[in-house]
């Protein structure tokens, strides 16, 4: 059985990102994704991982 390639990683620096699969017309439609508390996200579409800069920490909003 064949093991799948790892998921393109992406580091960022704010907890929200965009992702459209960044394909052109190959892409799919922009969702926002939240990092959550792990400071990681996969996009549901593309399997594209967003995590946090290293060093940086997810802060909860105060409003």
């Amino acid at each position: 059985m064949a093991i799948p390639p790892p998921p393109e990683v992406f580091e960022v620096e704010t907890p929200k990102v965009a992702c459209d699969g960044s394909g052109g017309a190959l892409g799919h439609p922009r969702v926002w994704l939240n990092l959550g508390k792990e400071g990681m996200v996969d996009c549901p579409y593309c399997d594209r991982r967003y995590q946090l800069k290293a060093g940086l920490k997810v802060h909860a909003h105060t409003h």
